[in-house]
């Protein structure tokens, strides 16, 4: 909305990121566990003929999540650095060429995206390994943020490179899901809008009046589009968990991540893979299916991340834009 300041803007989406996380988090643990090489040997209950899941595979929802806050804030304040710094200078620079202002928005939001994902790949790291460990009943209750780093850096052996394993396919991943994603749901929103107040309305003043309605439609949208880019990019997603898990446990791929906290960690040389080689692999393990392992949950989190984080961001910045106009008395939330 124009009437949002820049600090209007940073409050609303940090409180709707950090409202998102903690909702949402138990299902990201249960896709990052899903899309593990040894999914059913780790968390398969052997009681069960059908390998149904253990209960293990239901501890533990909520670890690495301390890790993910830390990060938040410095990769989305990397983002939003450098996007209005390459856009200023593409603007700046690019004028005699004429380019076209969308051009310049996506030429610009997609370099800020690489240098976010930059600051973002070890925390994904360290995230996915978290949520990979098993706590056993009785031991120590230590961060697992914590025993996650140390499994990674553990020797010293190439820490910065399994700290970084991913980057490629995580930039992959969210590149096209941000090119998915949002032409569709400003389409959706539009097109609701659109039927509500007549192809003439303005939904740019109903959006100041009705905040409920404003989160409905905007969750909704962004909830559908979410959903939609989410399966689209799932393939990018399972390789990205493969190669971070394996910068976990260079035995990775040759065990189950339940032998994780008892077998001796190889302090050898870490042989980083390539994000194709992987997907060879788990095709001809799994056939292309395997590539879309986790979908379901992954379209779940995404949609109802998506929804209520871009709806809790529009109504909170139309809330806090509405408190500082001086001609309107309302200053209520609804």
């Amino acid at each position: 909305m124009g009437g949002s300041s820049n600090l209007d803007v940073m409050l609303a989406g940090g409180g709707a990121a950090f409202i998102v996380d903690l909702i949402i988090y138990p299902l990201d643990t249960l896709k990052t566990r899903q899309q593990s090489r040894d999914f059913l040997k780790t968390f398969a209950d052997p009681s069960t003929k059908t390998k149904l899941p253990s209960r293990h595979l239901f501890k533990g929802l909520y670890q690495g999540l301390g890790i993910v806050i830390v990060a938040t804030l410095p990769a989305a304040g990397t983002f939003f650095t450098t996007y209005e710094a390459v856009k200023n200078f593409i603007s700046r620079h690019g004028s005699p060429l004429g380019l076209p202002q969308p051009l310049v928005h996506s030429g610009a939001s997609a370099i800020a995206e690489c240098a976010s994902c930059l600051v973002l790949t070890p925390s994904e790291v360290i995230k996915q390994n978290a949520q990979m460990l098993q706590q056993h009943s009785g031991g120590s209750r230590k961060s697992a943020s914590l025993q996650a780093l140390k499994q990674l850096t553990v020797g010293g052996t190439g820490a910065g490179r399994k700290l970084l394993a991913g980057y490629g396919a995580l930039v992959a991943r969210n590149l096209p899901f941000t090119a998915i994603q949002f032409p569709i749901f400003e389409f959706i929103r539009k097109q609701i809008w659109s039927r509500r107040l007549g192809v003439h309305g303005d939904h740019g003043a109903r959006e100041k009046q009705n905040l409920l309605e404003t989160g409905v439609i905007t969750g909704t949208s962004a909830g559908a589009a979410g959903s939609f880019a989410a399966i689209v990019t799932t393939p990018m997603d399972v390789v990205k968990t493969r190669l971070m898990l394996a910068a976990g446990n260079d035995q990775d791929v040759k065990q189950g991540a339940h032998d994780r906290m008892t077998a001796p960690q190889n302090t050898g040389k870490y042989n980083a893979r390539g994000g194709l080689a992987v997907a060879r692999e788990i095709i001809s393990e799994r056939g292309v299916a395997g590539l879309f392992r986790g979908s379901v949950l992954r379209a779940v989190w995404t949609a109802v991340g998506s929804g209520l984080y871009l709806g809790t961001y529009e109504v909170a910045k139309v809330w806090l834009a509405r408190r500082k106009d001086p001609d309107n008395d309302d200053k209520s939330f609804l």
